[in-house]
């Protein structure tokens, strides 16, 4: 793998902290941002002692504007400012510095021009012992194009004067990646990467707010690095990520996603080549969902198993030296954790009830863990006590932790063997099949740190992000799917401080799962049987029904059906899709029944606005008016 990089005016905080930050997630170089150094309270040396002292070298010093075709004396200030900036650079210890195409309405055009003022700048450079790398900006005012901005090096013809390449304005172009590999790799200073959305917007504003890490966006950076390759370029791969949710979160969490962000890219490149040059396993495919961990004092859980016993689970196994117990139904074991001591004590303390783990069927268990540990993800390790298994196991959303097992058909142990089993129920029909999906909530700056997560170790594919309305404001919602939808997980996030989403991880000290939907084969009959035995479901509004049958001419007969049991209900042509919700649970998550009909594939977003505002008025408090008399 190419030396890593990523540029100072990819993160949060002051440049200390940001070369602090770059470092500990294990870079091998950086990208100086010039703002970033005139704002340090410290000299060239200060901080090219700093960041050598860190094991980091300086990849470029960066940018210098509006050089190129600015006419005199214009042109005579341009080549005193870069002389002034090489001799900064040498203090600094920096022997590349990025010059950027002319965006100047006074430049004047043409690659003869362009080509003798980088060659005149070769020879200063050359005084000064550094190197100048010239950039294609996607709004150049002349020079706009990586194949424009290779001519003018070429033409320059200077051993110190060389390209840079960078796929944001490579790819939000939509230039030719073929015209690349000719040019040759020694001529290439550096490589830049940023990934994107893609979004209808003028490039400049696209750019300068929503560039993101490569496996975050929608743009072909494997394909880009591909051509890159194909030159011969061993040199770093620089990250240059403007991002307004990067540069108000947490350095840390953001410089280890960057790193994860190369690691991921480098991987995918290599199987686009050859899958035999891939250097770790691939994603791992998902084959289902094991069990949920629910981590809860003793009281709550009583309510809790009350719940499942509602839902149609049974009581299936204690565990074998601990406050754990199983319950199950059809393919889905939930574990309630009451011990006093251990992992899921301390997540209690912290966020309350609530899921504390997720267990993750997978192929091969090593291979994942392998993939893991490759992409720099936190590993987990616990005391276990005699006969009992050891589950590997990673850290996930909020501190939780992600378990990994396997299909056993070799009799080998199995972490079903740590329960002894009760024998309780189980024997009549399953009224829930299977976990439908997962819902997380978290910070909104936290959703694209989790979907690289997710989607570098998993393969799962990305479904659209939806802007779900909430009574309080936007919840923006992400669902990752493995393809044959064995498992579905949901990242939700919003930037309104009062949605149900930013509550949940407001006031419960941290991002989680919110939410666990199971699968029906039959809703209506599940719905009646669990209302016999007590429960009660989240309240649905008369105007709802009233609009259903205005939209789909639903019959009289099934639209009552829905209205008796609080069923929402969405279609997609012919497919159907039926959900209900429970109340949420001491204030902290809920449960959704699903039944897909006719292969819906969706979550019926269309109804989320009205659970939301169901949930809602749950959540408000009653006033009772004061008598008039009184005060």
């Amino acid at each position: 793998m190419n030396p890593t990089s990523i540029a100072t005016v990819s993160l949060s905080g002051d440049l200390a902290d940001k070369l602090q930050a770059i470092a500990a997630a294990g870079f091998d170089g950086v990208e100086v941002f010039e703002n970033d150094f005139l704002t340090f309270d410290g000299n060239p040396r200060d901080v090219g002692r700093m960041i050598a002292d860190l094991g980091l070298a300086i990849v470029a010093f960066q940018p210098f504007r509006d050089f190129e075709g600015m006419p005199e004396p214009l042109r005579a200030r341009t080549f005193e400012r870069a002389r002034r900036k090489f001799e900064l650079m040498n203090e600094l210890g920096a022997k590349l510095m990025l010059i950027c195409s002319n965006v100047s309405p006074q430049s004047l055009g043409g690659i003869d021009r362009a080509a003798h003022d980088l060659s005149e700048l070769g020879d200063l450079a050359s005084k000064h012992d550094v190197r100048v790398g010239f950039e294609a900006l996607a709004w150049g005012k002349h020079v706009n194009d990586y194949r424009d901005a290779w001519e003018i090096v070429r033409r320059a013809n200077h051993e110190r004067i060389g390209l840079i390449l960078d796929s944001f304005h490579t790819l939000a172009r939509c230039s030719p990646l073929e015209p690349i590999a000719s040019i040759p790799g020694d001529r290439i200073e550096l490589v830049q990467l940023a990934d994107a959305p893609q979004l209808d917007m003028d490039v400049l504003s696209w750019s300068r707010h929503f560039r993101n890490f490569p496996g975050q966006g929608d743009l072909a950076v494997a394909d880009f690095l591909r051509a890159v390759e194909a030159t011969g370029y061993s040199g770093p791969l620089s990250l240059e990520i403007f991002n307004d949710q990067f540069r108000a979160g947490s350095a840390k969490r953001v410089a280890v996603d960057g790193l994860r962000s190369l690691i991921q890219l480098a991987d995918q490149t290599a199987r686009l080549s050859d899958p035999a040059k891939a250097e770790m396993p691939d994603r791992a495919p998902l084959l289902g969902v094991e069990f949920l961990e629910f981590a809860l004092d003793e009281e709550p859980a009583q309510a809790l198993t009350t719940l499942f016993s509602a839902l149609g689970f049974h009581k299936s196994g204690e565990h074998r030296s601990k406050a754990v117990t199983r319950w199950s139904q059809g393919g889905i074991n939930l574990i309630v954790n009451t011990e006093k001591d251990g992992f899921a004590q301390s997540h209690a303390i912290m966020h309350g009830p609530g899921v504390c783990a997720l267990a993750l069927r997978v192929a091969d268990v090593g291979a994942t863990m392998a993939r893991a540990r490759a992409l720099k993800d936190t590993t987990f390790e616990q005391s276990v006590g005699p006969d009992e298994m050891e589950i590997p196991a990673i850290r996930g959303v909020g501190g939780s932790l992600i378990y990994f097992t396997e299909p056993r058909h070799d009799g080998a142990q199995s972490w079903h063997d740590d329960f002894i089993a009760t024998g309780a129920g189980g024997s009549a029909p399953a009224l829930l099949t299977d976990v439908d999906h997962i819902s997380q909530s978290m910070d909104y700056d936290e959703m694209l740190s989790w979907l690289l997560f997710y989607t570098s170790l998993f393969a799962l594919d990305r479904i659209p992000q939806l802007a779900i309305a909430d009574p309080a404001g936007l919840v923006q919602s992400r669902p990752l799917v493995a393809a044959d939808g064995s498992v579905r997980l949901i990242l939700n996030g919003s930037q309104a401080t009062r949605t149900l989403s930013s509550r949940f991880v407001s006031e419960h000290f941290g991002s989680g799962v919110q939410h666990i939907a199971f699968t029906s084969p039959d809703i209506f009959a599940a719905v009646t049987a669990m209302r016999a035995a007590g429960l009660d479901f989240l309240d649905i509004p008369e105007n709802y029904y009233d609009d259903l049958e205005a939209r789909y001419g639903l019959e009289p007969a099934f639209l009552d059906r829905l209205r008796e049991h609080h069923i929402l209900y969405d279609r997609d042509g012919e497919a159907e899709f039926l959900q209900v919700y429970t109340h949420v649970f001491a204030q902290r998550f809920f449960f959704e029944i699903v039944e897909r009909r006719g292969g819906y594939a969706g979550f019926g977003a269309v109804n989320a606005p009205v659970r939301l505002a169901a949930q809602a008025r749950e959540a408000r408090p009653v006033t009772v008016p004061r008598p008039l008399h009184e005060g």
